[in-house]
């Protein structure tokens, strides 16, 4: 907690707003996407799937692959608390969707489910999409499915129960990722892993969305390794979330921004 703490407060030292952005990419995407406060009907539909799971009040085995929960310490958890202290706030849901909205990626990657809660957001984003999210607990991932089938019909989406690093080094290039969202294993190693297994699919306009960039030393560490990765050009650090961009037409440069 107090590296946390710490790192929060030099994160709010080096931020900066909109004010502070000379690039038009980036000041755009401040301006029209992370800064838009104008209310949208969406935002009533992921407030209806949360509250649907903050009112299932059922017990689940979970299975954690990753580095394991700051907030429970058992693996027996209520459906209802995972989803009010482990899944993406309102507020962070509301800007994935943004993100979602003013790129319109034709192609989604989310690596790691949980409820199902930023899925939410990933497929309201863009409806005509493709998306596709990965799971290593079977039991999490159920919940989830049943709540889409129910609430998304229509949408274009699958779910797949198994292990990251196995599905990417096998199927990682089956299509070009347009938006990739990396919420699952929060630890150096794996993120890197997932990283370069990713390398190949990326195009001029790929969006890759990094969770929890200073969650720990460690995965500080994995964002300035692929801040300094030659094909990255520009990337924003929001404190909790990682942009990472590969714009072949920008010069490198790296944005600390408050959001």
């Amino acid at each position: 907690m107090l590296f946390q703490i710490k790192s929060y407060l030099k994160f709010l030292w080096e931020s900066k707003n909109e004010h502070g952005v000379h690039s038009p990419f980036v000041f755009s995407l401040l301006t029209k996407c992370f800064y838009d406060k104008k209310p949208k009907p969406e935002y009533s539909i992921l407030k209806n799937y949360r509250k649907s799971l903050l009112h299932n009040k059922n017990f689940i085995e979970v299975t954690d692959f990753g580095v394991g929960s700051k907030v429970f310490k058992s693996n027996r958890r209520q459906i209802s608390k995972i989803a009010s202290t482990a899944g993406i706030s309102p507020k962070r849901a509301e800007l994935l969707f943004r993100v979602t909205n003013y790129f319109q990626p034709k192609n989604i990657l989310e690596i790691g489910t949980s409820l199902g809660l930023g899925t939410s957001a990933l497929a309201l984003g863009n409806k005509d999409s493709f998306l596709l999210s990965l799971e290593g607990c079977q039991n999490t991932l159920s919940v989830a499915e049943n709540l889409f089938n129910e609430q998304f019909p229509d949408f274009n989406f699958e779910f797949l129960n198994l292990e990251f690093g196995e599905f990417l080094k096998d199927s990682a290039t089956i299509c070009d990722w347009n938006l990739i969202y990396f919420d699952g294993n929060h630890s150096k190693k794996a993120t890197i892993a997932y990283f370069d297994l990713l390398l190949p699919t990326i195009t001029n306009d790929a969006v890759w969305i990094f969770d929890d960039i200073h969650w720990s030393i460690e995965m500080e560490e994995a964002w300035e390794i692929i801040k300094n990765h030659p094909k990255v050009t520009v990337t924003i650090d929001t404190f909790q979330w990682g942009f990472v961009f590969f714009r072949y037409e920008q010069e490198k440069e790296h944005f600390v921004i408050r959001a």
